[in-house]
């Protein structure tokens, strides 16, 4: 009896340690819910990351493609929005979970990001400060 205390013991251990699954796959295209940006979710390396792919208005009121003009750094302000990786070291943190970074090209900022699936077909990702204010974005699977 001891035994199997001991073995369901280490079984459920390594469930709640284990990256996410197949079943929880954040891979693939997601659409913000608002329709504002589209993001590529890939694997690199252990982790996952973000770029996005599409944005609802791509293009300044001039015509230009949006550029990543908020950011703290001079020579990276030129960039397109299109094609800049947002999402870095989401590290598996439970199952269908994440936690790393979100960059916000709006601001020109990057906070701490959870990245939670809801379900197949929906995600919520949260971006924070100081890890007590957050604001929560919901993005639906487009594959």
């Amino acid at each position: 009896m001891v035994g199997k205390q001991v073995m369901l013991a280490a079984m459920a251990g390594a469930l709640l340690t284990a990256p996410a699954q197949a079943g929880s796959d954040a891979t693939g295209t997601w659409r913000m819910a608002n329709g504002k940006v589209t993001v590529k979710v890939t694997r690199c390396g252990a982790n996952l990351c973000g770029k996005v792919v599409g944005l609802r208005k791509p293009r300044d009121d001039k015509g230009r493609p949006r550029l990543d003009k908020e950011n703290p750094n001079p020579s990276l302000r030129s960039r397109p929005v299109i094609g800049l990786t947002i999402l870095r070291n989401m590290r598996a943190d439970g199952e269908g979970y994440w936690t790393g970074t979100i960059y916000n090209p709006d601001d020109g900022k990057t906070y701490s990001s959870y990245m939670t699936l809801q379900n197949a077909r929906t995600m919520k990702v949260d971006g924070c400060v100081a890890m007590v204010f957050c604001r929560s974005m919901k993005f639906v699977k487009l594959d």
